[in-house]
């Protein structure tokens, strides 16, 4: 009895990365089993009903993008593998996992298993660990496609390919992207330079203006500045403060009138949802930083100054419900 073990999303730009695990009984009879990659996505869907349906054990092991960033992609191996095998309640006397990596080491089961290069061609139950785990891969990233459509993950479904690439030139990245793999890495945004001279243009030097004025008017309240002006392609966040282990992210509004209406009107629920996906991204790509992982408590909020340039007032700063 084979517990066949087989991974898919390895290389992927975006999404999560999922291993198979299925144990089929000696006499399985599914015809076509064989490396999901070299199959239809209509033959990889039929054969995955019919591996659920007589499968002894067909599981899968998830690990999510954002674990990815955080922890390495070999570590998400591992992870991913051990997820999936944890589910597994049927008996098998051998492990057998494509390629040439023990994901298993240091467990209990690592005697028993066995690396094979194209063991996914090879071995019938890694062939159907390969075919369940894309399947299930790909109908996630079909969901995903649905709520960012402009990016094409229904055909693409995260790998890097010219159509991808285009897209996070277009619209920058998304939650879902690895912002530790190189070509994605590009896109995140950066801090701004808090210290950079206002820009030539009245309005915008008065935004600028006004978003240093908040800025010292938050560390005066306590606040530690973590970021000013993160910019991607995509969105923007002014200001984002830690205090009192919440992360803050401030959104600021200028108006010459000092009118709580005039300056924090713009503050719509659209606006609102806006600065809930900048900050989400924001978290994404910063995973691993100490200001992130230490929040308790993120939170969003808005600044009202008004006034000339030379003379700018904070109105108001407000956290949002």
């Amino acid at each position: 009895m084979i517990l066949g073990i087989d991974e898919v999303g390895r290389g992927c730009w975006a999404g999560p990365l999922v291993v198979g695990a299925v144990v089929l009984p000696s006499s399985h009879a599914i015809r076509g089993l064989a490396d999901s990659k070299r199959l239809s996505a209509q033959r990889r869907s039929q054969l995955a009903q019919e591996i659920y349906a007589k499968a002894t054990a067909a599981e899968t092991g998830w690990v999510s993008a954002e674990e990815v960033d955080t922890i390495g992609l070999a570590d998400a191996l591992r992870l991913a593998t051990r997820r999936a095998v944890a589910h597994v309640r049927a008996p098998h006397s051998e492990i057998i996992i494509d390629g040439t990596v023990n994901f298993l080491s240091g467990t209990g089961k690592a005697p028993y298993v066995t690396t094979l290069k194209k063991a996914d061609d090879l071995v019938p139950a890694v062939s159907a660990a390969s075919i369940i785990a894309k399947v299930a891969r790909d109908e996630y990233m079909q969901k995903v496609a649905r709520s960012f459509p402009g990016y094409g993950f229904d055909t693409h479904v995260g790998y890097g390919t010219a159509k991808h690439r285009a897209a996070l030139d277009q619209y920058g990245i998304m939650p879902e992207h690895r912002t530790s793999f190189a070509p994605v890495a590009a896109y995140c945004g950066v801090a701004g330079n808090t210290n950079a001279a206002p820009d030539d243009s009245t309005s915008k030097a008065r935004g600028s203006a006004g978003e240093r004025l908040v800025a010292q008017y938050l560390v005066q309240q306590g606040h530690e500045i973590v970021a000013q002006n993160w910019k991607t392609r995509w969105c923007e966040i002014d200001i984002i403060s830690k205090q009192g282990g919440i992360l803050y992210f401030t959104e600021v509004k200028y108006r010459q009138q000092a009118t709580w209406g005039d300056g924090l009107a713009a503050i719509t629920g659209k606006k609102q949802r806006q600065m809930a996906f900048a900050a989400e991204l924001f978290l994404h790509c910063y995973a691993g930083f100490d200001d992130v992982k230490n929040a308790t408590a993120v939170r969003l909020a808005a600044a009202g100054v008004s006034g000339n340039l030379d003379s700018l007032t904070v109105d108001i700063w407000l956290p949002l419900d």
